[in-house]
């Protein structure tokens, strides 16, 4: 949980993904997520699996997976949750990225 607290705090746009590793959802979502945030060079992504870091959930209040979560200068700005439409991510990604 400190590795994650840590990547949030060290990176000024810092990007998490939860998911679980027995979930075929969360795995087919994240290659398109991470080709969407390949456009935007300073977003540092991480990924977490909440079956190996179980108090995830409570860290992030997510209750669900999978959850994709942008932080800007440690503060939680953009979360998208379970269902997420890449192309309503992707333009709300673009115009948090182009204001900074």
């Amino acid at each position: 949980m400190e590795a994650v607290e840590s990547f949030i705090k060290e990176n000024q746009l810092s990007f998490i993904y939860v998911l679980m590793e027995s979930w075929s959802v969360c795995h087919g979502l994240l290659p398109q997520v991470e080709d969407i945030l390949k456009e935007y060079p300073r977003i540092k992504i991480g990924v977490v699996d909440a079956a190996n870091v179980p108090e995830i959930a409570g860290y992030l209040m997510a209750f669900t997976v999978p959850v994709l979560v942008l932080y800007l200068d440690g503060k939680e700005i953009l979360r998208e949750a379970r269902m997420v439409h890449l192309e309503r991510f992707q333009e709300q990604i673009d115009k948090i990225y182009h204001a900074i």
